[in-house]
């Protein structure tokens, strides 16, 4: 059936879309560009069903749900994965177009196709995201301050973020207090924003009993819970608790050929604020205050083989073995037992 249809390579740009039509007797066709809006595309793709091939952007979320609903089969292509694509000599949004045909047609398990998350997990993750971004902004402008009152031979005391806006500007300069009393009175209001988000996330947290259970290791958060269920989705879709730590990012990148096997950072192709927030949590694990457990025992074992960066591989292991774990308890929903559960689980076999 597949062979008997067309094959439509879409390049989405911000404000126009590249097509490129590969008919089932080989045959190209280009047409004009479409304005990257839903009334051009609804007018365009009112047509007899297709197979039409995107990659994953800002707009294909929108997109593969729109051509999905007007009766077409819709490929998202991973980006990392079309190197056809990002390594050509020759590249322009014409030329992407027909390769995602060509792709798509030849077989699209070449484009590592991505599923995306449904409306309403989407717009509540944007939520711990929006969140995201004002904890970044913060950071940013904290840093900014006291690099500007270091370069006067003067230094801020030290506080949180949380509280820096309030304890740090009586020591600023007289002179910097005009250029910096902005950036305070900003920080003053992201601290208000944060803390209105983390209302909402609480409330959103409710929604989904299940965090409860996802979060039972000590360090991880309502918010990691959350953003963990709504990353993934559905729980079902992995068979095995241990692909997790793929999808995430924490699988090595590999380089062999013949006898020789390069040793690679992790790949870094899943969610990276997920990743971000899973080693937060690791962090803490393995820090002063982590709760004596397998996980953390396992992990300052392995911090302690030696090496330049043997603490921060230590945290990446225990990164990746803690997005496991959250996978298995939200999978069994059972009771997340620090320490002696491989012991108790035999003993009850």
């Amino acid at each position: 059936m597949a062979e008997h249809i067309e094959t439509i390579g879409c390049d989405l740009g911000d404000k126009r879309s590249d097509l490129c039509i590969l008919r089932p007797d080989g045959e190209l066709e280009r047409p004009k560009p479409l304005r990257t809006t839903r009334q051009a595309f609804i007018k365009y793709f009112t047509r007899p069903p297709a197979h039409v091939v995107i990659e994953v952007g800002t707009h294909s979320r929108w997109v593969s749900e729109l051509l999905g609903k007007l009766g077409h089969k819709v490929t998202v292509a991973n980006p990392r994965r079309v190197k056809l694509i990002s390594q050509s000599t020759r590249k322009g949004d014409k030329e992407d177009a027909e390769w995602l045909a060509r792709l798509g047609k030849a077989d699209e398990q070449l484009l590592a196709p991505v599923q995306h998350r449904g409306h309403e997990a989407q717009a509540d993750l944007a939520v711990a995201k929006s969140r995201d971004a004002l904890v970044r902004t913060r950071t940013k402008l904290v840093n900014h301050a006291r690099g500007l009152v270091k370069s006067f031979g003067e230094r801020l005391p030290t506080c949180t973020a949380e509280s820096f806006h309030r304890k740090a500007w009586t020591a600023v300069p007289a002179a910097l207090k005009p250029a910096l009393e902005p950036i305070f009175r900003v920080l003053e209001q992201i601290e208000l924003q944060i803390d209105a988000l983390d209302s909402q996330i609480e409330q959103l947290a409710k929604k989904y009993p299940e965090v409860k259970v996802i979060s039972q290791p000590k360090g991880v958060g309502i918010l990691t819970s959350l953003v963990f269920m709504l990353t993934l989705e559905d729980k079902a879709r992995f068979t095995k608790s241990r692909a997790v730590g793929a999808f995430i990012g924490f699988n090595p990148k590999r380089d062999q050929s013949g006898d020789c096997n390069k040793q690679l950072g992790i790949a870094k192709t899943g969610d990276a604020f997920m990743r971000r927030l899973a080693v937060g949590s690791a962090n803490y694990i393995l820090g002063p205050f982590g709760q004596d457990s397998e996980l953390r025992r396992w992990g300052m074992e392995l911090a302690k083989r030696g090496g330049r960066n043997a603490k921060k591989r230590a945290t990446v292991a225990v990164a990746r073995k803690l997005v496991v774990l959250m996978h298995r308890l939200w999978v069994t929903g059972e009771v997340y037992e620090p320490l002696g559960y491989k012991t108790q689980k035999s003993t009850a076999a």
